[in-house]
């Protein structure tokens, strides 16, 4: 399989360069994504209020 993968690169001009490249940008950015936590919550909920109430 890896040798129809060598081929198949060989034949779409994919260099071992190129390759190496992307396996360092995998190990570099692939292990971790942003972190969506801070969106569970609606919008609306995590913005702070603009609009302040003057009540007497």
């Amino acid at each position: 399989m890896k040798q129809l993968q060598k081929w198949f690169d060989l034949i779409a001009g994919i260099s071992e360069e190129e390759q190496r490249k992307l396996a360092i940008a995998h190990a570099i950015f692939g292990q971790r994504g942003p972190d969506l936590s801070g969106l569970s919550r609606p919008a609306c909920w995590r913005r702070s209020s603009h609009v302040q109430l003057n009540r007497r």
